[in-house]
C-alpha cells in the first residue's frame, strides 16, 4: 500500500507533497455549492469588491480540505482506518483563484490505540502554502493508524 503505517511514522518527519494544485474559481464555487455555503466573501464580485480584499476569496474549509487530500497518498492511501479530530485549525492569508496550493505534513505525535490493539493514533500538522511561499492554512488532524500485521 502506498500510505504508510503507524510504525513508519516518527515525530518530527517532514513529508513535502509533490503535487500543488491550483485552485480556480469553477472550484470555489462548487465547493461553496455543494456545502451550501453561499457566503457573499466567496460567491459575490461585487459585495467581495468593497471588502479588505477586493475579490472573492476561496473558502477555507476548501483550502484545508485540500492540504489535507495532498497527503493521501503519501501517508494515508490504505492504511488510515478514520480521522479523528481536527484542531488548531488557522488561516492566516487568504486563497484566491489562481492560487497554486502546496502542501507539507509533520508527524508531532504517535501513541497506541487502547481500544484497538491492530491500530495507533498518530497526530500530523499539515501546512498549506500558496505558489510564493506564504502559509494559507495549518492545521492539526488526529487519525486512527493500522499496524503492519506481524
Amino acid at each position: 500500500m502506498p500510505g504508510k503505517f503507524y510504525e513508519e511514522l516518527e515525530p518530527g518527519t517532514t513529508f513535502r507533497h509533490s503535487l500543488g494544485r491550483t485552485i480556480t474559481e469553477a472550484d470555489n464555487l462548487l465547493f461553496c455549492s455543494l456545502t451550501m455555503n453561499f457566503q457573499p466573501l466567496h460567491v459575490n464580485e461585487d459585495f467581495a469588491s468593497k471588502t479588505q480584499f477586493g475579490t472573492r476569496i476561496v473558502n477555507g474549509l476548501l483550502t484545508m480540505s485540500l492540504v489535507i487530500g495532498m497527503s493521501v497518498a503519501d501517508l494515508t492511501d490504505g492504511t488510515i482506518v478514520a480521522n479523528l479530530g481536527y484542531e488548531n485549525i488557522k488561516h492566516p492569508q487568504p486563497v484566491f483563484h489562481g492560487d497554486t496550493i502546496y502542501a507539507e505534513t509533520t508527524i508531532v505525535a504517535k501513541r497506541e490505540s487502547k481500544s484497538r490493539p491492530e491500530c495507533g493514533i498518530v497526530t500530523m500538522t499539515h501546512i498549506g502554502r500558496n505558489q510564493t511561499g506564504v502559509t494559507v492554512v495549518e492545521v492539526t488532524r488526529s487519525a486512527l493508524f493500522l499496524k503492519r500485521l506481524a
